[in-house]
């Protein structure tokens, strides 16, 4: 459906109307976006696992529910 002789065609035409100029900036526009895109993504996955391990180090040092009920009744020392 999609052989070599078209896809050489169509470079071929939008070298003609773009330029050699043009298209050298297209394509370094394109690699500087895909290369945001992914330092984005990857930002994003490290911003969670930061939480996450935030999440787990502050349960890790909560009091349980049981040792906070037995503080609140225990009556101040006078």
């Amino acid at each position: 459906m999609f052989d070599t002789r078209m896809l050489i065609v169509v470079l071929l035409i939008a070298l003609v109307i773009f330029g050699t100029k043009r298209i050298r900036s297209i394509g370094s526009d394109l690699g500087a976006a895909v290369k945001g895109f992914k330092s984005a993504m990857n930002e994003g996955e490290t911003e969670e696992k930061a939480k996450q391990l935030k999440q787990d180090k502050d349960a890790d040092f909560e009091p349980s529910a049981a040792a906070r009920e037995s503080e609140a009744k225990v009556p101040p020392k006078t």
